[in-house]
């Protein structure tokens, strides 16, 4: 399987009450494949996936997987506390219809290299969907190590890895020992520029979930060396990224969906809603977007 393009790792929009919103996941599913985007990521960090039971786990992967179609990439995110966990969820993705997984290594048990090398064997053993390595040591305390990652591409089913540790020099040794079956994912969305420069052509972009259409130009503009739209539309976008990378990303992603006129609501416990200033300087940042695309 080829990844390309801009991947949404989607929100889970709730509703006044604190449930998931399936009517509003839907439009924004349908907002995001309209943009052009290549296909969405369900039940992903930004999808909040540590806060639904069951049930709704359930509900939002069926939701997006119908909403999808044939239109686009259905990935699903099967992170979990066990490799038994994990195997679970990915035949639960098997039987929706996706199409791959995205997974991290087991957050809080802190396993060591040999461990998380066993634990994706494992996994990757027991599905026949390709898998996405997330590496993103910031939220599981683990880091996949460069010699890690050399082993984990020889396996079968493995295909790429979303690179989020914040290392574009770390990001360019993985872009050199890639072989054509395994695939470098830009997954820190202030460098994404960088990223598409060097060769990656795949983005999975919490992120989109505000800038879904102008990622997407990004990439074409990429495809077609057009090096100056590239730098134009980061320069733009990148005050309102950063804003979101510095604290409560989450929450950003979700204020951000009003720009597709859909209301996210707020995340659930633990995470807070953003207090009143913090939430008005991060629209604040999107008018000021909006002022410079107006302007050009």
């Amino acid at each position: 399987m080829q990844l390309d393009g801009v991947l949404v790792p989607i929100v889970t929009p709730f509703d006044a009450q604190g449930r998931v919103d399936l009517e509003g996941l839907r439009a924004l599913v349908a907002r995001f494949m309209e943009a052009g985007v290549r296909g969405i990521v369900a039940c992903g960090t930004t999808g909040e996936y540590y806060a639904l039971d069951e049930q709704e786990r359930e509900a939002v992967l069926r939701t997006v997987r119908e909403t999808l179609g044939e239109q686009a990439l259905a990935i699903a995110g099967i992170n979990s506390l066990s490799t038994a966990a994990a195997i679970e969820r990915a035949g639960q993705a098997k039987a929706l219809g996706y199409q791959a997984l995205m997974l991290a290594p087991p957050a809080y048990s802190l396993p060591n290299q040999e461990e998380v090398i066993a634990h994706y064997r494992d996994v990757a053993a027991a599905t026949d969907l390709p898998i996405i390595l997330y590496n993103f040591p910031a939220r599981t305390g683990v880091n996949l190590d460069l010699e890690t990652v050399a082993e984990l591409a020889r396996i079968p089913g493995i295909i790429g890895i979303k690179e989020s540790s914040g290392d574009f020099t770390r990001a360019l040794a993985l872009m050199q020992m890639a072989g054509p079956e395994f695939q470098v994912v830009c997954g820190s969305d202030d460098q994404a520029a960088d990223y598409l420069f060097w060769g990656a052509r795949s983005w999975i972009s919490g992120g989109a979930n505000v800038f879904p259409a102008e990622q997407v130009s990004m990439l074409e503009a990429a495809k077609r060396e057009d090096w100056h739209q590239v730098r134009d539309l980061m320069r733009d976008m990148l005050p309102a990224i950063q804003n979101m990378e510095a604290a409560d990303y989450n929450q950003k992603a979700k204020l951000g969906c009003r720009r597709h006129g859909v209301n996210a609501g707020e995340v659930r416990p633990p995470l807070r809603p953003l207090s009143a200033d913090d939430a008005q300087a991060f629209l604040d940042a999107l008018d000021a977007f909006e002022a410079k695309r107006k302007g050009e």
